[in-house]
This record gives C-alpha cells, sequence and structure tokens, in this order.
C-alpha cells in the first residue's frame, strides 16, 4: 500500500539575534502545527502511530540545522525532518544584528484507506 497525504501546514518562524537555524526551523515547525487539530484519528479509530510526518524546514544553512532535536520534539507520528537551502537572513544596518527566517512545510500521511 501507498501512503496519501491528507495534511500540509506551512509555518514560518525566526531567530531574532543568534542565527540559530534550528531554533529558527523549530519556530516555524510551530507555527505551521500550533492550529493544527485532526478528529479524524478518533472517528476513524486510526493509531496516530500510523501517520508518517514528513517535515522539510528552509533554512539559509542546513548543516547547521539540527534536524534530530527538530524531530524529537513533534508530537505524533514517525517523523522524518529535512533541512533544506531558504529561509532568509537579514542584518540590522545599524546594528549588524543578523535575523534568521526560516520556513517549514509539515506534511502529514496515512497508508489509504479502504
Amino acid at each position: 500500500m501507498t501512503d496519501q497525504r491528507f495534511i500540509i501546514e506551512m509555518g514560518m518562524g525566526n531567530d531574532l539575534y543568534g542565527q540559530d537555524m534550528t531554533k529558527a526551523a523549530a519556530s516555524a515547525i510551530e507555527d505551521a502545527i500550533r492550529h493544527s487539530s485532526i478528529p479524524m484519528f478518533e472517528a476513524l479509530n486510526i493509531s496516530h502511530d500510523e501517520m508518517r510526518v514528513q517535515v522539510t524546514v528552509g533554512v539559509p544553512d542546513p548543516a547547521a540545522t539540527d534536524t534530530e532535536a527538530l524531530k524529537a520534539n513533534l508530537p505524533r507520528g514517525r517523523a522524518t525532518v529535512t533541512a533544506v537551502q531558504g529561509g532568509l537572513s537579514i542584518t540590522n544596518p545599524d546594528s549588524g544584528n543578523v535575523t534568521t527566517i526560516a520556513t517549514a512545510a509539515v506534511e502529514a500521511f496515512l497508508p489509504k484507506q479502504a
């Protein structure tokens, strides 16, 4: 059986001063899932363990992103987290402080239901 995507949520997050890719990505993931509630699991008697969660975060420096830490913070499902080139780094011309901006796509998949 192949999986079928049943939800995609998108979010944006940032780290205002530390240029911390993981912190910005975590904020983006939280933004993406903050308002999600999926009552179908109870309604259809489906275990959350059947759900595969695929997270893609866009950050300026993917290699500096702790995807395992991000994965550990996801509340449900069998998750994978991938960091790709994206997001933004914005430098304040007055102070030199750099703001890191990340984007996230959180996709959830289930086996096709009969």
